[in-house]
């Protein structure tokens, strides 16, 4: 009985290592879309911002 306890307690630390491996990749891979999306739009997401704030200025 032991030796299955102890077996279970190392198959449950392996598996929430891997579950922590897998939300690095969910994050790095967030990540580099963010960037990415941020290369391409970054300078129409700026325009949009300064016309925005000359329209509530303007008003």
């Amino acid at each position: 009985m032991n030796t299955i306890r102890k077996m279970y307690v190392k198959a449950r630390n392996m598996r929430r290592g891997q579950t922590m491996t897998e939300y690095a990749l969910i994050l790095a891979a967030v990540a580099v879309v963010v960037f990415i999306t941020y290369e391409v739009m970054g300078q129409d997401i700026s325009d949009m911002v300064n016309k925005v704030d000359s329209a509530l200025t303007a008003s």
